[in-house]
This record gives structure tokens, sequence and C-alpha cells, in this order.
């Protein structure tokens, strides 16, 4: 069943070793891709869900909760199956024999089949994504859709080939006087055990399809608990995975729906005896206390983080400032990929335009932002909404943290009346202020920050990821020996970096098949999306032998 996949499964396996570019999805939302009519018919069944109970055939206590209100102004009304944990833990257990013994190509070809299926609704999720994290429409599309798709069949790609990177069975034969010892050997790949996927608000399926993914196609059973407030996302992707495993003749509850009003769901899960691996998007202090406390499990985590760019010089200042300008907005900087500190030389900088002054640097940005964003029709379908009350929070009390450079702005939705929309933030500090700009804040809140030199800039840049962690950090310069010096800060301090971005690459995407999604080398989180380290873990190889 399934065959279909196993040239793209082929294709993805390449891909991962290759690092080039691939997608198995398209992300362009147009009918000469997704057929006429695919995007109303998405919108369609959206709007069907809501006021409505979800239907969702899953063993429940019977009560149905949701609370779900769209950053664009609207409830959305939509409840859900209460689970029961206990039992949710008994049917995962009861579940995964027969999944174990599938073996590693057919659950893989069933993962593929489940990822088809969600690619066949990427409208309908697209819609779900927007009204849940505030992402602008087609943002929604592409990162919730075609490219969390892309991340889970990499993770089923790292699985498949971690699973198949020997035999499954060895005639062994050893010389001896007389006759030789022959033995034969079966090595069988074996779940570790349950796995809980805890959901983030701002990204809810690119986040939670690579945990989902790489635990199923090991032969875990995966219970999905999704942020109370992006429930909708990850509830129409279990019940796709739900269908194609019953119509593969599996048992659906090898993934079902956790979903909650935050009653401390995760935490009881996470600490189940019987859940073995634990895979975690969200906050610096939740995802520590699941390292601390979760000590049964495998735990795989993405945390916030400080992330920076360094400018030292450019031979592209115009492109320079709008790259980052597009970084800062891009979804009101609710990325955890953001830049948020600036670190610029106190006595300026070489350009292609002449040498600018720190002050300079710090007002031509906040001008390339706000041409970006000068337009309101235009700003709304880059920086989206506010996903919560948080962000617009710390976006408020910004300004007294330093000298404002640009101030933040409200923009009034075309669309959507009741949506909060809000422009960056830039700040100015001085170096010493480490106290604010070493900590994350989350949202539309930039700073610059004026060093002594290079050299301080790319120390600031090693303390803070070495302190706080960082997923991103990115450089600016035309000296090879200043790139270079970049590169071994980066290293030592395990994070990502982008050089020198002035066109269409940013520095808060990534591409799968080809970019890694943190590194696991520094707090930001434990893992990296997605690298051998990320699957190794969910399985055990138990051999069994006897004499041929």
């Amino acid at each position: 069943m399934f065959d279909q996949h196993e040239q793209t499964l082929s294709r993805a396996m390449e891909a991962i070793a290759e690092r080039g570019y691939w997608s198995a999805y398209p992300e362009s939302p147009s009918p000469r891709v997704y057929g006429e009519g695919a995007a109303e018919r998405g919108k369609e069944a959206f709007e069907s869900y809501l006021g409505k109970p979800f239907p969702l055939d899953q063993h429940g206590t019977g009560h149905w909760i949701g609370a779900e209100r769209s950053p664009y102004g609207m409830e959305l009304g939509i409840t859900y199956p209460e689970p029961s944990p206990e039992q949710l833990v008994e049917l995962a257990k009861a579940a995964m024999p027969a999944w174990r013994d599938a073996g590693p190509k057919a659950r893989a070809l069933v993962c593929a089949e489940i990822l088809h299926r969600i690619n066949q609704r990427s409208f309908e999720i697209a819609n779900a994504v927007q009204h849940t994290t505030g992402q602008a429409f087609v943002m929604a599309f592409q990162a919730g859709g075609p490219h969390a798709q892309d991340r889970g069949l990499e993770a089923v790609a790292y699985g498949l080939a971690a699973m198949t990177a020997a035999q499954p069975s060895a005639r062994w034969e050893k010389p001896a006087k007389g006759e030789p010892l022959v033995m034969s050997k079966k090595f069988t790949v074996v779940p570790r055990g349950v796995g809980l996927v805890i959901g983030c608000n701002t990204f809810p399926t690119w986040n939670a399809y690579p945990g989902l993914f790489a635990s199923l196609v090991t032969g875990n059973p995966v219970v999905v608990k999704p942020h109370p407030g992006a429930v909708l996302p990850l509830a129409i992707t279990v019940a796709i995975a739900r269908e194609v495993l019953a119509e593969a003749g599996f048992d659906p509850d090898l993934v079902t729906l956790a979903a909650e009003e935050g009653q401390g769901l995760a935490t009881q899960l996470a600490t189940h005896p019987d859940v073995r691996i634990v895979d975690f998007t969200g906050s610096t202090e939740y995802g520590d206390w699941l390292e601390r406390n979760a000590t049964q499990a495998l735990v795989h985590t993405e945390k916030a983080g400080v992330n920076t760019i360094v400018v030292d010089s450019t031979d592209a200042y115009k492109g320079m400032l709008g790259n980052i300008a597009f970084s800062l907005s891009l979804y009101s900087g609710q990325m955890c990929t953001a830049p948020q500190n600036i670190l610029i030389p106190s006595d300026g900088i070489a350009t292609d335009v002449g040498h600018k002054s720190f002050s300079e640097v710090a007002a031509d940005l906040a001008a390339a932002v706000g041409r970006l964003l000068g337009d309101d029709a235009r700003a709304v379908e880059l920086t989206g909404a506010i996903v919560n009350a948080g962000v617009l929070e710390r976006l408020e009390a910004a300004p007294s943290l330093g000298e404002v450079v640009l101030e933040s702005r409200a923009v009034a939705h075309p669309s959507f009346p009741g949506a909060t929309v809000r422009t960056p933030v830039i700040v100015e500090l001085p170096a010493e202020r480490e106290d604010v700009y070493g900590r994350e804040h989350f949202g539309p809140i930039a700073f610059v920050v004026a060093t002594a030199s290079t050299d301080d800039s790319l120390q600031v840049l090693r303390r803070t990821i070495s302190g706080r962690g960082a997923l991103t950090a990115s450089v600016y310069s035309t000296s090879e020996q200043v790139l270079e010096s970049a590169e071994r800060v980066a290293l030592e301090a395990g994070v990502n970096l982008s050089c020198n971005l002035t066109g269409g690459v940013f520095v808060n995407q990534s591409a799968a098949f080809s970019d890694y999604h943190g590194t696991g080398a520094n707090p930001a989180a434990t893992a990296s999306l997605t690298d051998p380290g990320f699957v190794a873990g969910r399985f055990h190889l138990v051999q069994s032998r006897r004499h041929a």
C-alpha cells in the first residue's frame, strides 16, 4: 500500500545527503499548482469547523473543550474531545506492537502518505494556521503547509536512513578447526516508546512535524499536545494521520490529540513513566524544566535565544538595510530565528556609499523599515498580527529600555478590523546594557548596540550565545579575516551563521533538506531540525541469533 511514494522517499534520502535545494511540496499557493478552486475549498473547510465540535473520532472523557481566538479578532468557537492522559498512553502502547512489526519501509510509506494528504489540504491548514498564530495568509500557507511538510518528510528520510543503515539479517560464518561456526542473525528496530509532541503558539505545524514524523517512522506512537491557542492546525493533522493509519490496517491510536485549555496537561504527560520521547517548542523556562524533570524520556527542546547580527562593513549598503528590515518585520519578529541585536562599532562602518556613522546606520535602518511598512495594506501581509498579549506587553515596554530610534505604530488591517497589528520598535543601547539585550525580547523588538569594535561585537556575540543561546547569527563584512573570525566564533559557540545576506535569503528562514534549524550545541536548543542525532535515540536495535 502507498508504494507510489517510494520514489519520493528515495529522493528525500538523496536530498538529506546532498544538502542542495529540493522540495517535495510546492510552496506557491497558485491555482496553477494546486488546482482551480483549491483556495476556496480550503477556506470553506476551515470555516466549516467554526463554532462546532471538531470531528475527531478519538476516545476522551466525554467533555469538549477549546479556547482558541484568532489574533485577527474573532473567536473560533471550536471544541475538541477532552483527553484522559492515562487512557491516551495506554491506547498508544497497545497500538505499538503491530506498528513495530510492520518494519521501517512500511512505516515510512505510511508516513509519506500522511504527508501527501496533508499537502492536499494545505489551504485548509493555512487558514487554520493564520487564525491561530496571526501569520499573514501567504506565510501561513508556506510555513504552515509545504515548508512544514518538507520538514516532516526530512525527518522521515533521516529515520529511514538510520533504521536501514545495516542489513536486517546476516549469516555469520567464522572459520574454525574443522567446520566453521555459522550463525543466523536477525536485527529488529524496536521503538523507544510513547512519544509526546508539545506544540507552540506561533508555528504549530512547522515545529511539530519533525518530532511527530521522526517518532512515528521509527515505530513510536505519538500523543500530540498543541498549544491551547493553536489547536486546530494539529487537530487537522492528527485527523488525517488517523485516517491514513486506519486505511493501512493499523490502529489509529498510534496518533492522538491531547487538547487542553491550559490545565498543565503537558507536564502530566511529559512525566508519565511510559512517555519515552518528548519534543517541545516554547519558552526557555518550561524547556529547562522538562530537561530536568522528564528524566524517563529522551527530551528534545527548542527554546528561546538571543539572535544577533554583527555589522562590520558592507559593499551593498542598501541591500543590507533592506534585508535586515525585512527580517525584523516578518511576522512581527515572532519567530525563534528573528534577529534581535544589531551590533555596530561606535565609530561606524565602511560601505559602498561611503563611511556611515553608528547613528547614520541606525537611522537608515529605521528608514528602511519605515519604507517597507509604509503602506498599511502591504505591511499587514508581511507583519501579520500580534499573536498574544505577552508580545504586546513587551513591545509597549520596550521604549523604556533605551533611546528609541524607530517607534512602533499600530496598523489598521483592511480585512480584519479586530486584528492587533504593530510595526517593529528599534531601540538604541550602549554596549554596557548587556542586562537588557543579553536576554530575549520575543516580538517586534530590536536593539542597535554601539560596541567598541567589530572584535568587541564578536565577543558580545559569543557571550550572549553561551549564556542564553541563539538559533541564528549573521555577519556583514567585506573583510575575509572578519568573516573567518565570525565563523570561528559561531563554531565555538555552536550557532548557525549567515554571511552578507542582501538578496532573497533571510536569516530567519531555513530550507528543509539543506539548512539545519538549530544545532543542539548552545542553550537555545538540545536538537537540530534535522540531523542524524534527532532520530537516533528514538529506536533501539535488538538482535536474535541461532545456529544455522
